[in-house]
């Protein structure tokens, strides 16, 4: 069984302002298409208020009240071309069916490297908090994760390239606007990305059934990096193995787990809570 101690060969040092991050290169992938959609009033006020690179918004005929005025008020200040088209045509184009009359072309979201998410902590003066999801596949959940994090403070989350979900419309929509916040790398191999951030001396916590202690009895405070496992098989094997601690989430019921979105927040939760105190 996979132990919650701590590796011999890591001593865990006080958290230490100012450190030097080296720079070491990180594959990032593009999408395909040379546009993705935003849709949904909430995440496209979101998206003009980040300053994102749009082509264009579509807004349903007659539609002139309440945020669509706003968003066209903010579009017409950023100098972004707005059409109003049919209700039926937003309804083709449409990849969550939730558009709520308005949708926006909009440049593709960009990957960051995990130095960038390094440097983001240090450059705020704070110890690290890093989000990695291990085969997320579903689009609500890794919205809802990036929703999570935003809220939480953390500086980043690392996704896999291959057999998970990556950013798009659908994630774009779940993270009401997150999307925009959060910056989000995406590497080859997360075992090895794992291994690079111990040698930034930041702590790689697991989460699963394995783990001895309960999440709120380990020491999460310091430089942090909190390991989401996917829907259906968790944390792969390897990955837990890399971790330097497991932690487990009680659980009371009759249902054996929790959906991976709520895991994570609950657990990001008590590590912002720790940081506060």
């Amino acid at each position: 069984m996979l132990s919650n101690k701590p590796k011999e060969s890591r001593q865990r040092e006080p958290y230490k302002k100012n450190s030097t991050v080296n720079r070491q290169p990180e594959i990032k992938e593009t999408e395909n298409s040379d546009f993705d959609k935003i849709e949904g009033r909430n995440p496209v006020i979101e998206a003009l208020k980040s300053g994102r690179s749009i082509n264009k918004i579509l807004i349903s005929k007659g539609e002139k009240e309440g945020s669509i005025k706003q968003i066209i008020a903010m579009a017409k200040e950023n100098r972004v071309v707005v059409q109003e088209v049919e209700k039926a045509k937003l309804d083709s184009v449409s990849l969550t069916h939730s558009h709520q009359g308005v949708i926006a072309y909009v440049s593709i979201k960009d990957y960051v490297e995990v130095d960038d998410i390094l440097d983001i902590a240090e450059a705020k003066d704070e110890p690290n908090f890093i989000i990695i999801l291990d085969g997320i596949t579903d689009a609500y959940n890794l919205g809802s994760i990036l929703r999570t994090a935003n809220a939480v403070g953390a500086h980043g989350v690392i996704i896999p390239k291959r057999r998970a979900i990556g950013l798009n419309t659908a994630v774009s929509k779940a993270s009401a606007g997150a999307i925009e916040y959060v910056p989000v790398a995406q590497v080859t191999n997360i075992a090895q990305t794992i291994e690079y951030l111990k040698k930034k001396d930041i702590w790689v916590v697991g989460t699963d059934t394995s783990g001895e202690k309960p999440f709120y009895k380990n020491d999460l405070k310091g430089n942090i990096a909190l390991v989401v496992g996917s829907e259906g098989e968790g944390t792969s094997k390897l990955v837990l193995e890399k971790c330097d601690f497991v932690v487990n989430l009680p659980m009371k019921g009759q249902i054996s787990s929790l959906n991976a979105a709520v895991a994570g927040a609950i657990v990001m939760y008590e590590i912002l809570m720790q940081r506060e105190a």
